[in-house]
């Protein structure tokens, strides 16, 4: 070997070493930014797995609160008018709208069976009074026979018994004379009180069926001077109601007014049926912008109470155990808490027994959050802050 190819070799073999140093370099810093960016994926993963929640602190409820409740308006007097006498519709006088008076006239029946039947009745009277009459003077002839011993005791009795019949026949086509003349007062309908027809259902020349429960009414009448409103109100919230209540209300045909009611009583019992106390209140509608019959919605005013904690609805838990919240310890860990719902206020509800006001709850909880399990809590920049260790 010449002495020129000694350091060629040389060279090789120091390059072979220095190309397996880098190799070995760049697979070291290959595998260790790896294992850097796999610890950077699982840190991600694992703190994504802690669910970040908003937290809020329930408020006290001494400030009091408001009930919305469905409720329904009736006219402070109402009466159906039907026939007690059969015959013809003659006339009538009022129609739908107008306002009459106690004691108006409505309508006029045509009935003539009644009045042959008045005619006959009058007739039979003045027979029966006249019999009487006759049998009256011929018991006292023959009570004056009986004194001078003319005639038996036994057919003195007998004239006196059939004066005593007489009487009896007499008074009794009386009474149905006059049962007779009461009727035929029916054949003109007149206005029990004062009021608005609110329906006519007949027409002049109808026939008229007295005491037919499947013919509808001839006429309506609605006492609307001042307006009943009735109220349905939870068992929950029963203790609302007390003398002197006033509610407020507002009707769909006037959107955005307002109108008054006091509570004049309830029905002192809950209905099983539906679980509510039946409240009943008057409302003055003098210049008549209600109507009956209206659908309303009523506010009620509902007493502070220093006992209860307000909380939206939307923190609720609905699970095999009951009502919970989800409140958080000072290691940012979960607790399900048993509650009881005092009032339900329908975004939110005031719970008295459960909560402190010094309780941290989540709002709207995720489904899967279970006893024990960590989260962030969620600052307003869209941050969290991890639970402590």
């Amino acid at each position: 070997m010449s002495p020129d190819q000694k350091p060629s070799r040389k060279r090789l073999m120091l390059l072979g070493v220095g190309g397996l140093t880098l190799a070995a370099l760049l697979v070291a810093s290959g595998l260790h930014a790896r294992t850097l960016h796999e610890q950077s994926v699982t840190a991600w993963t694992e703190a994504a797995a802690v669910p970040q929640v908003v937290v809020f602190q329930p408020k006290p409820n001494a400030a009091g609160d408001t009930l919305r409740l469905p409720a329904h308006l009736e006219a402070w007097s109402q009466a159906a008018i039907h026939a007690r006498v059969s015959g013809y519709l003659k006339d009538w006088k009022v129609d739908i709208g107008a306002q009459v008076k106690a004691g108006q006239l409505l309508a006029e029946i045509d009935s003539p069976d009644l009045d042959q039947q008045l005619a006959q009745a009058h007739a039979r009277l003045i027979q029966q009074q006249a019999n009487a009459h006759l049998a009256a003077t011929t018991a006292t002839r023959w009570q004056n026979l009986l004194a001078s011993h003319s005639v038996s005791r036994q057919d003195a009795d007998e004239k006196t018994s059939n004066a005593a019949a007489a009487k009896a026949d007499t008074e009794a086509a009386a009474a149905d004379y006059a049962r007779l003349c009461a009727l035929e007062s029916y054949k003109t309908l007149r206005a029990p009180f004062a009021g608005t027809i609110t329906a006519r259902n007949t027409d002049i020349g109808q026939l008229i069926k007295a005491d037919n429960a499947s013919d509808p009414e001839l006429f309506n009448i609605a006492d609307t001077h001042q307006l009943r409103l009735y109220v349905p109100v939870p068992q929950n919230y029963a203790a609302v109601i007390h003398t002197g209540l006033e509610a407020e209300l507002t009707v769909p045909e006037h959107p955005g007014e307002h109108f008054k009611a006091r509570l004049i009583g309830d029905s002192t019992a809950i209905d099983r049926r539906s679980g509510t106390l039946l409240a009943q209140f008057v409302a003055d509608n003098s210049n008549g912008e209600l109507l009956p019959g209206d659908y309303a919605e009523v506010t009620l005013p509902i007493p502070a109470d220093t006992h209860g904690v307000s909380i939206p609805a939307s923190a609720l838990i609905f699970r095999a155990q009951g009502t919970q919240v989800a409140v958080l310890d000072g290691r940012n860990h979960v607790h399900l808490q048993d509650i009881h719902i005092g009032l339900d206020l329908g975004e939110r509800l005031v719970i008295d027994q459960g909560l402190k006001p010094a309780d941290r709850i989540i709002d709207n909880p995720p489904d899967a959050l279970r006893e024990g399990d960590p989260v962030q809590l969620a600052d307003a920049s869209g941050g969290a802050h991890a639970p402590k260790a």
